[in-house]
């Protein structure tokens, strides 16, 4: 006959596997939430069309809202996130978008919106300040220049992309 298998021994075994059991539950859900975003990054960028053709982007910045679908988690947000850049053409001739979010408190950015300070971005918040090219003027509270989108032009139009960090 075979072996027998004493108590202690089934029970170290039972508790064992009960123990492994239980950590493998405990650990899968961290695991899963470290490695989703390393298997999602080969997903391609999303550009959406904002009905602007090239012809109308000047060296004048100007307002272009646009609606992204995107889940945030499990969440989708009925009819999308709307967004807002600000558009215009540089001094090169090439197409930029910066987002309108102040790198100091996330308030909303305009273009020319105080008369004391003309050509410029401007946040009322905490009297914040960006150049045309979106950096930041030295001395107001922003630290870094305002994000821009990716952009890219298909057939006349421009598509903007997710935002670049800057």
């Amino acid at each position: 006959m075979g072996k027998k298998v004493s108590r202690r021994k089934f029970l170290t075994y039972t508790l064992g596997g009960t123990a492994g059991f239980l950590a493998s539950g405990v650990l899968f859900p961290m695991v899963r939430f470290a490695v989703d975003p390393v298997l999602k990054q080969g997903e391609g960028e999303q550009y959406v069309d904002v009905n602007l053709t090239v012809d109308q982007i000047t060296e004048e910045p100007r307002s272009v809202e646009f609606t992204v679908h995107r889940k945030d988690g499990w969440y989708e947000p009925e009819g999308g996130e709307k967004l807002t850049a600000w558009v215009m053409k540089d001094e090169t001739g090439s197409i930029v978008a910066f987002s309108p979010i102040c790198k100091h408190l996330g308030c909303t950015v305009n273009w020319n919106s105080n008369p004391q300070f003309k050509n410029e971005f401007f946040c009322p918040c905490h009297f914040g300040r960006y150049y045309k090219d979106g950096t930041n003027v030295p001395g107001t509270p922003p630290t870094k220049p305002l994000d821009r989108y990716k952009t890219k032009v298909e057939n006349g139009k421009l598509l903007i992309g997710p935002v670049e960090k800057a």
